[in-house]
């Protein structure tokens, strides 16, 4: 369970293939402290620590995950959003995020606003994935806010201090990001169309 209050940004050291997984190589300043099987979101992939040798962890994902998150293009020196998971005695800052990617969005807009940045993004809908209107989106890992709620499009405010430490920096207008949807909101989908599928 994590919250979307990304905890540091870490880099690509290396990326290596086997098979149809993808090996990758973090060098964050939190990967000595982290440990063997620990569960630690990735752009919001929840993926398990499998290698650690000083300052460098290593995780690896498989083909689900290279379908429905934007792992699969990432390329050495690219940023990465980390957060270890949620303490049980912690403050809960952000919102319950599962570190299940539901599917990938793409960036179609951004604007500077006097010192903040309005991204928009489109994907496509899906069936339980919705946004609503001041309610949480999770952006690469991120506990955002939704404005302007569409069927198939959202924006989000982003203050400097998220832009400097995220990778939001990094992207632009045509960049894939990875959206896991409130998850009250796709259970409360997940009634209403079971109910009408019932009728």
């Amino acid at each position: 369970m994590f919250t979307g209050i990304i905890e540091t940004v870490g880099i690509v050291t290396d990326i290596e293939n086997e098979l149809g997984n993808i090996h990758f190589f973090i060098q964050s300043d939190i990967s000595n402290e982290l440990k063997i099987d620990q569960s630690i979101s990735h752009n919001g992939v929840c993926l398990t620590v499998v290698g650690i040798e000083e300052n460098v962890h290593k995780v690896t994902a498989i083909q689900e995950t290279l379908r429905k998150s934007n792992l699969g293009a990432l390329k050495v020196n690219d940023l990465i959003n980390l957060e270890r998971c949620t303490l049980a005695n912690g403050r809960f800052d952000g919102h319950i995020v599962q570190g299940h990617v539901d599917q990938t969005a793409i960036c179609i807009a951004k604007e500077e606003q006097q010192g903040s940045w309005l991204f928009t993004f489109e994907y496509q809908p899906l069936q339980q994935n919705i946004t609503v209107e001041k309610g949480s989106i999770t952006v690469n890992g991120i506990s955002l806010t939704v404005v302007n709620s569409q069927a198939s499009q959202f924006s989000v405010a982003i203050i400097p201090y998220t832009i400097e430490h995220t990778n939001l920096q990094q992207v632009s207008i045509g960049d894939t990001v990875n959206l896991e949807f409130d998850i009250v909101g796709k259970y409360v989908s997940k009634i209403i169309a079971m109910r009408d599928h019932s009728r």
